[in-house]
Parts: structure tokens; C-alpha cells; sequence
């Protein structure tokens, strides 16, 4: 008998590892990508990956193979832009085009017409690369924010992969260029995007249908040119704000929408066409519309705790919310509230931080809101610590004979 439990255990055990090591291999981020659980009644998008976030928290809506790595085009200029205006550049500062980058003007790439030496502004440059995706425009601004070096410039960019806690993006190069060792994913770049949005120059740019750039040099040059985002012109929504097109990585759209209070990203990666592209990131968004309201989760002045006056047992005063707190609501949401206090000081006026309540969203933290007095309080009398501490006495001496008999 105590054999045949030796054995059944021992399979047990067994089968219980092997499922562990399935399990970490589907769930670990990597070729494959992680799966998300996604609403029943989100986008089927046919795509090799694609994710919805809301662009005010970053929280993840919906999303298939999030962290799928794909090559990614010329999404990867955002992430040179982010670098740039992290760095706080001067945008007025002007640029010598080189040789290097102006190599890249031709029918391979997508480009502007940069010739060598043309004199640019570095606000120019990066409406050249962001709007029209000119590779030689992102070479020449790669090279100024690298100092003269491309790959200064990429050292850079992946420093700031690793600094957003990036799982799954690497950089070879800053066009986007097809190679094994340039890759990112759905997940990845709505983090950058999200980053990048906050600058007001960058979300001005990328809402630009038409643009054009002024080059100084033996031929001064005016050089029109027009957003490759086709859903600024066909969904009223959209803000913004890159695609990208490769061999590896097919077509792809990172886009953003606001409506109201609402703002999304959405990004679709590999899509085998431009309507899947376009049309599935419009569906997307859609559905965040669609499905999501933003409500105020955490109200300004309703309590969430007291707190008892030091010296003063009966005496309490009311925390309050210091503000609103909004968040998305939506298809089976859960919302979570945590009230934090710290320690109770002698005294305190009305309106002075006591804590703070954090709000939840499916397990993430969105928001935190600080708690404050209603009402405050002056410090405690002589009399109030003579009362205080003889009733602590009384009822000490009243437990211990309590617990004797």
C-alpha cells in the first residue's frame, strides 16, 4: 500500500511539473507573447498582434499577443522622438544634413529628399520623420542627438526602452529597418506612444495632415509633404500617430483618438494589408468608445475614513478625497479602493494631507488621491492628557482583574 502511494504521488508530482513548465512557456514574454484576457465582445482583428489602452492610464482594455516581438517599421521614429524631447533639444538648434543620412533619400525607403549638407532645424527633422516617415530625416536626427553618431543615438534608444521597463523592444537601427535584432511589441509601444503624447510638440505633429520644411543650403528647397496616418483623414476621432511598413513586420498603425473625456491608443501589428491596418485600428478605438465610460471613481469631499483625535477618544475628525478621481468602467471592470492613513499629529488644520486613497482598476493602480481634513484640530489640553491618561489606567487595572476572575 505505502508503495502504491509512493507512486501515485510521484505522477502526481510529475504531471503537476510538466503542466508548470507549459504554463511558463505560454505565459513567459517572448517570441510568442503572452496572452491577455480580452472582452467577449472586443474587435476580432486579423492581425499577429494588436492591444487597446486607455491613454490616460496606460491600463490595458483589450488586446491579442501583446507581447508578441515583431519587427517594427518605422514606428520605431517615435522612440527617437521621445529621446529627442526627453533630452529637452533645442528645436531651433540647425542641423547639417551628412552623406550618411541623406543616402537614405531614394526608392527604397520611405523619405523626404534630404540632399547632403541641406541645412535643417531639428523641429523640422522630426516633423520629417514623424509625418511623411522620412529615414533620412530620422538618420540626420539620429546623428545630431548621438552627437555625430548613429549608433550613440541607439545606445540611447534602447537606454530608454530598458528605462520604461520595456520587455520586449531592441534597436538596431532608427528607421525601423528590417533586422533580427530590431524588434518590439504591441504592449511596448503603447507605453512609448503614451510617453510621448505628453509632450504637446509631439501630439501637435503627429495630428498633421499636411506639413512642409524649408532647407538652407547652395539650393534652398521648400519640401511639401503629407501624413502616412490615412485615419486623420477618415476618422474624426484620430490624433495621431505612426505607421510603420516592412517585410518582416507588414503593416502597422500605432494611432491614438480622443472624444469627450475619453483618449485610446491602439496598436496593430503585422497586419497583411493597409484596410486591416487602418480599419482594424479604427474598430479598436471604437470599441473603447463604445464600451467604456469615464467616471469619477474616487469623489472630491465624500469620506473615506476618520481618524481620533490624539487624547481624545471621542473625538474624530472626517478624511476626505482632495479631488476626483477618473477612471474607464467598462465590461465586466473591477474597481478597488484602498485608504492609506499615516499617524495622527498633535494638531492640524482643515484640509491638511492625513493619507491617501488608492484607486484600482482589474488590479492596476491609476490613481492615487490624497485624504485631508474636513475639519481640523487644535492640540490637546492639560486636562484632556490627565483624562486620557486615567481612563488608559482605569480600564488597564479593570482588564487585568477581569482576566484574574
Amino acid at each position: 500500500m505505502r508503495e502504491g502511494h509512493s507512486l501515485t504521488r510521484n505522477f502526481v508530482v510529475l504531471v503537476l511539473v510538466a503542466l508548470a513548465t507549459v504554463l511558463g512557456v505560454v505565459l513567459s514574454p517572448g517570441a510568442a507573447g503572452a496572452q491577455e484576457t480580452t472582452p467577449k465582445n472586443a474587435p476580432n482583428i486579423d492581425t499577429k498582434s494588436w492591444i487597446l489602452t486607455d491613454e490616460d492610464s496606460g491600463r490595458v482594455l483589450a488586446s491579442k499577443n501583446p507581447d508578441a516581438r515583431v519587427a517594427p517599421g518605422s514606428t520605431t521614429k517615435i522612440m527617437v522622438a521621445l529621446v529627442a524631447l526627453d533630452e529637452d533639444v533645442n528645436l531651433d538648434d540647425e542641423v547639417t544634413v551628412s552623406e550618411n543620412a541623406a543616402s537614405y533619400a531614394g526608392y527604397i525607403y520611405s523619405n523626404v529628399g534630404l540632399y547632403p549638407y541641406d541645412r535643417v532645424s531639428v523641429r523640422e527633422l522630426m516633423e520629417a520623420a514623424l509625418i511623411p516617415s522620412g529615414t533620412d530625416a530620422v538618420y540626420a536626427l539620429c546623428e545630431y542627438l548621438g552627437g555625430g553618431s548613429v549608433q550613440s543615438c541607439i545606445q540611447k534608444m534602447n537606454q530608454k526602452a530598458r528605462d520604461l521597463n520595456l520587455k520586449n523592444t531592441h534597436y538596431d537601427n532608427p528607421a525601423g529597418i528590417d533586422s533580427p535584432d530590431d524588434y518590439t511589441s504591441a504592449r511596448d509601444l503603447a507605453i512609448i506612444a503614451r510617453a510621448a503624447m505628453k509632450y504637446p510638440f509631439f501630439a501637435r505633429t503627429v495630428a498633421t495632415r499636411d506639413a512642409s520644411i524649408t532647407t538652407e543650403s547652395t539650393l534652398n528647397r521648400t519640401i511639401d509633404f503629407s501624413n502616412t496616418n490615412l485615419l486623420l483623414n477618415t476618422y474624426p476621432p484620430a490624433t495621431g500617430i505612426k505607421t510603420g511598413t516592412t517585410p518582416d513586420g507588414g503593416a502597422s498603425l500605432v494611432s491614438s483618438a480622443e472624444s469627450g473625456d475619453e483618449s485610446y491608443i491602439a496598436v496593430v501589428l503585422d497586419a497583411p494589408t493597409d484596410p486591416v491596418r487602418f480599419g482594424g485600428s479604427e474598430q479598436l478605438l471604437e470599441y473603447g468608445f463604445g464600451s467604456f465610460d469615464r467616471r469619477a471613481l474616487v469623489n472630491e469631499d465624500k469620506v473615506y475614513d476618520t481618524v481620533t483625535l490624539p487624547y481624545r477618544r471621542d473625538e474624530s475628525r472626517d478624511l476626505v478625497a482632495a479631488s476626483d478621481a477618473l477612471g474607464l468602467v467598462g465590461p465586466g471592470t473591477d474597481v478597488k479602493r484602498q485608504v492609506k492613513v499615516g499617524d495622527t499629529p498633535p494638531e492640524a488644520s482643515k484640509g491638511d494631507k492625513m493619507g491617501e486613497v488608492d484607486l484600482f482598476i482589474d488590479g492596476q493602480k491609476v490613481k492615487s488621491v490624497p485624504l485631508v481634513l474636513r475639519e481640523g484640530y487644535d492640540g490637546a489640553s492639560f486636562w484632556d492628557h490627565v483624562q486620557y491618561i486615567t481612563v488608559s489606567a482605569f480600564q488597564a487595572t479593570w482588564n487585568f482583574f477581569d482576566k484574574r476572575m
